[in-house]
């Protein structure tokens, strides 16, 4: 099974994006001209994971976005935040965010709408959002004009380390505290 387990490693530590098992199966049995049952991959995986969730490594083996990938631990977070600060240029504008937020809260949702809840011209955020392929196109609304639809994207699932739109926090997930600003009056 060692065997397997670094074929495995090696795939995951690879591939741009999370990785499906069953992606991993087909790649393997490719491979080795030979079919790689599904529950052996599945086994591999488990074992991965408790390898990796010991201590002495810095990354940990996440499902996520409905795949396997490496992830840096929790405890390092000051450092990447640093690194991530310094590519700052990858980060989300406050508007793209909004706009975001209201796709992946609203989804399926048309242009029209996301400019009616925020209030401004979303022309930009939506093609930036595109662009770094966080949403994509689901269809056309059958409204008058038949406007494009969008929704969130594999990747905005990665992004958020989400396997679901389930996953998101919802509004009462949010302390009312954290929502105010100065101090409440008498």
């Amino acid at each position: 099974m060692d065997f397997l387990n670094r074929h495995i490693e090696a795939l995951i530590f690879c591939a741009p994006e999370p990785i499906a098992a069953s992606e991993i199966s087909k790649c393997l049995s490719e491979m080795f001209a030979s079919e790689i049952p599904l529950d052996h991959i599945e086994s591999a995986l488990i074992e991965l994971g408790n390898k990796y969730n010991q201590e002495e490594f810095s990354f940990a083996l996440e499902h996520l976005g409905g795949g396997y990938q490496f992830l840096t631990k929790p405890a390092y977070q000051p450092s990447i935040s640093i690194l991530l600060r310094q590519q700052s240029q990858k980060r989300l504008s406050t508007a793209q965010l909004e706009t975001l937020s209201i796709i992946a809260y609203k989804q399926p949702v048309t242009k029209g709408e996301i400019e009616q809840i925020r209030g401004v011209n979303s022309d930009y955020s939506v093609q930036k959002l595109l662009e770094k392929e966080l949403v994509e196109i689901k269809g056309k609304s059958e409204g008058v004009g038949r406007p494009l639809i969008y929704g969130t994207s594999d990747k905005f699932m990665e992004y958020f380390g989400i396997n679901s739109i389930q996953e998101l926090p919802l509004p009462k997930d949010f302390s009312q505290s954290d929502n105010q600003i100065g101090e409440e009056r008498d």
